[in-house]
């Protein structure tokens, strides 16, 4: 994944992986990690916390927790205790609340045994100490993890040459896609297989809009993730920070204020016009969550996605398109991490149970998909399931590889065997490899941070005039430090090539 909206794109979006929206709930549980105190983030049924089997505070993202969320947690916990002699606390961070909550968390020192990130905030979250290294340990205790992963990926969450998290072996390049309701395809007569670009997606989203009427809004977007895959072309240096990158094929490596290039600027007035006209929904810039059941959207995803999507959002068939990638960069790697606290006390079970995860088909498939019997049925023993709820809030994309778990009925039978192939054949990013080190840059990313985070949800929504805002916001980036983290990541990537 790319950029923090793509990966909460990729987070917000890949309901292929999700199996719901909304926020979570729940009441008290007593936490085993150490300095914890009672919480209420867990439903009311969760059993005591046994002496002799620990149980791990795992705090991920996901949709709104079920009544039968316990219940399927339990499951788990009995599978998970006879075979590993560990248990799990799920905490489920809401899509809308992701950002703020997962923050608080790290700046605050509340205990947690593994934590769900991406490359928009992992080295810094790194840089901050909240995770452990687990170079030698990951080695040491879960040899078949480190076995199962491959270098590639392992290489490309290195921060300062350590492993600091389990990557999601998955769909680990880039491959971007347009997804449209087939009942407007058919509708408007739209050509969906060539469009490529915001520009080609003009004629279709307008006809959509004039044929539905004032209060239809043919592309929704939410405030965190506006257009999904909008900054793909530039390469995120890992930072997780749009306004700085790399063209992804530029051989120069050159670093770039990235709002500033003509590509960026066209695109953005795009968007603005789009939402004048009222394609966008005008609450865009505070909206949360998606709504379902969306006439048009972008994705990061791959084959068969959109069978789970059409459970999701009760469309009867969503048609979907790829234009973009496959591409490798070290944010795409990064895209989907679990890391372990740093002050966790259960630092080697946390990892005998995410070896657990990905190794083993059927709490896999549990957690991918829920309460067998409820959420799912089997259909060919662990391979193929058939999705029986739509209320499921876990995005399994969070959690472990996609090539120990089932494919959905309806979806292709070699589904993760066309992923793998999209990882083999994808191009890479002229950078890949490298990871901009903020040990000595955190107050001007902070302060740049804090810039971007003021205007980037009506820029990145078309709520905002580009042609007006973006000189404001880069002189204000540039007042913040811009020019700091430009030059050091330039002398970076410069040495890291040689």
């Amino acid at each position: 994944m790319k950029k923090s909206w793509k990966s909460i794109s990729t987070m917000c979006i890949l309901t292929l992986m999700a199996t719901a929206l909304a926020a979570c709930g729940g009441t008290k549980t007593d936490s085993t990690t150490e300095g914890s105190t009672k919480t209420t983030d867990t439903p009311k049924d969760t059993p005591a916390v046994s002496k002799e089997v620990p149980t791990l505070v795992w705090w991920t993202i996901g949709g709104q927790v079920p009544n039968n969320f316990s219940k399927a947690i339990d499951a788990m916990n009995a599978y998970t205790a006879e075979k590993i002699g560990v248990k799990i606390d799920i905490k489920v961070a809401s899509w809308g609340e992701w950002d703020t909550k997962i923050n608080t968390i790290v700046n605050t020192g509340e205990p947690f045994d593994i934590m769900f990130t991406n490359s928009g905030k992992y080295s810094k979250q790194v840089a901050l100490g909240a995770f452990a290294d687990i170079s030698d340990l990951v080695q040491s205790e879960t040899p078949e993890l480190y076995k199962t992963i491959p270098q590639k990926v392992w290489e490309g969450t290195k921060i300062g040459g350590k492993y600091y998290s389990v990557p999601t072996y998955k769909d680990s390049s880039l491959t971007q896609y347009w997804v449209y309701d087939d009942k407007y395809v058919q509708k408007y007569n739209i050509d969906i297989n060539n469009i490529k670009t915001l520009q080609d997606l003009d004629k279709p989203l307008q006809a959509m809009k004039a044929g539905e009427g004032k209060s239809f809004y043919p592309l929704p977007m939410t405030q965190s993730e506006g257009l999904n895959g909008f900054f793909n072309d530039y390469d995120d240096l890992t930072l997780g920070f749009a306004p700085v990158g790399v063209k992804a094929d530029d051989a120069s490596r050159t670093v770039v204020s990235v709002l500033e290039q003509p590509d960026v600027m066209a695109n953005l007035k795009l968007l603005h016009q789009w939402y004048q006209a009222g394609i966008i929904n005008p609450d865009a810039p505070t909206k949360t969550e998606n709504q379902k059941g969306r006439p048009f959207f972008a994705a990061q995803a791959f084959p068969g996605a959109e069978v789970s999507w059409q459970i999701n959002d009760a469309v009867q068939k969503y048609d979907m398109v790829q234009h973009y990638g496959p591409i490798y960069t070290t944010s795409t790697i990064q895209g989907s991490l679990n890391a372990i606290s740093a002050n966790s006390k259960y630092k080697k079970e946390a990892l005998k149970y995410l070896e657990l995860v990905n190794t083993d088909p059927k709490l896999r498939n549990m957690l991918a998909f829920g309460e067998l019997g409820v959420d799912y049925k089997n259909v060919d023993g662990e391979k193929v399931i058939e999705r029986t709820s739509d209320t499921w809030p876990l995005a399994a994309y969070t959690q472990g590889t996609f090539f120990n778990l089932a494919v959905t009925k309806g979806a292709p039978v070699d589904q993760w065997e066309q992923v793998k192939k999209l990882n083999d054949v994808a191009t890479s990013s002229t950078i890949l490899g490298f990871a901009l080190d903020i040990g000595n840059l955190q107050t001007e990313v902070a302060n740049c941070q804090a810039v971007w985070d003021k205007y980037k949800y009506e820029l990145i929504t078309g709520a905002s005039d580009p042609e007006k805002m973006i000189p404001k916001i880069t002189a204000e980036l540039k007042s913040a430090g811009m020019d700091t983290i430009m030059k050091t990541a330039q002398e970076q990537i410069n040495n890291y090539f040689k």
